[in-house]
């Protein structure tokens, strides 16, 4: 599992979208099957972040439309000013994955040609120092992608009972220091409540054994994953959005997911495995028509970046890329 994007990262100079070329590739069938098929494309980006992938889809494919989802107004303003030259084949909305149905319902769109979906913590949150995502520089304990929400990772460390801060940082951390973690926490909130990304970090190495210190990277990575998993209901909402986004798509059309942790690329696999199997009961000798898979992997496993691209893009070096297509209509 690598955690590398949840804090230990330095502010840098510009965005760069991860597995572009291969991302545009792999789209690049879906658009070219709504214009065979007499339709204008539109290609749906989960996490619109700083607008790089939806950029050059759109200067790709000079008929596509884009719909770009954020959580993060930030972010939606930057797109919006990145985008502007494309004029009205551009809608940009302030909404979350899952909430896929509605916004189609909104907008008017019956069906989806390409999706991508750019998970986790994109660069500008961790380069905004006050956002408190990163361990690297002290900052209130925020973590909200959407600044519009209430629950921020102060609250969740300075509220929530012990066992419940153990679970999350067992769960989505992967922490095996969870317990006695979450037991510093107790104690430290008791003296003054927890407000700062430092005083997090601190407590956290102080809470393991010395000998792990020593290897593995900054101790408190797993902890800065679990807590913005919580306060951003990231696996839960991801749980619905991918199911959503496959049935949304017409035969043709197509969804790439990039991953950047474990637990996100544990979720995609299992929904693509299932989309992509052949559901005739075990106990009849020939496949049935109507129990035959409604979508292929268009990828091998996940794909990762090159050494290369993860020599010029460090966010790359976790990346894990997974596709399918749909091949066959809902039955």
């Amino acid at each position: 599992m690598d955690v590398g994007d949840v804090g230990d990262h330095a502010a840098g100079p510009g965005h760069i979208p991860v597995l572009l070329d291969r991302v545009l590739e792999i789209l690049a069938p879906a658009v070219q099957a709504a214009l065979d098929a007499g339709r204008t494309p539109v290609y749906l980006d989960g996490t619109l972040g700083m607008g790089g992938h939806a950029e050059a889809m759109l200067a790709a494919h000079p008929a596509l439309r884009l719909i770009g989802l954020d959580r993060d107004t930030y972010a939606l303003e930057r797109s919006a000013r990145r985008l502007e030259r494309f004029g009205d084949r551009v809608a940009l909305e302030h909404a979350v994955y899952d909430e896929i149905p509605e916004v189609l319902d909104r907008l008017d769109v019956p069906r989806v040609d390409a999706f991508l979906f750019d998970l986790g913590v994109s660069s500008p949150q961790l380069d905004e120092a006050d956002r408190g995502f990163a361990y690297s520089y002290d900052a209130p304990l925020d973590m909200r992608m959407d600044r519009t929400q209430s629950l921020t990772a102060a609250e969740v460390v300075n509220t929530y009972p012990p066992a419940e801060l153990a679970r999350i940082l067992r769960e989505y951390g992967e922490e095996r220091f969870a317990q006695r973690i979450a037991a510093a926490i107790v104690r430290e909130r008791a003296k003054e409540p927890l407000d700062s990304t430092a005083r997090l970090t601190d407590l956290v190495r102080t809470a393991i054994p010395a000998a792990t210190r020593r290897t593995g990277g900054n101790p408190a990575k797993r902890t800065f994953q679990a807590l913005r998993i919580e306060v951003n209901g990231e696996l839960e909402i991801w749980r619905r959005a991918l199911p959503a986004a496959l049935d949304a798509l017409p035969v043709g059309g197509r969804v790439a997911v990039l991953s950047y942790h474990s637990l996100e690329d544990r979720i995609t696999k299992q929904v693509l495995a299932t989309a992509t199997a052949d559901h005739t009961p075990p106990d009849l000798p020939v496949p049935l028509p109507e129990h035959q898979p409604r979508f292929r992997l268009l990828t091998r496993g996940a794909e990762v970046a090159s050494e290369t691209e993860t020599e010029t893009n460090p966010r790359a070096g976790s990346v894990r890329l997974r596709a399918a297509e749909r091949v066959r209509e809902a039955r």
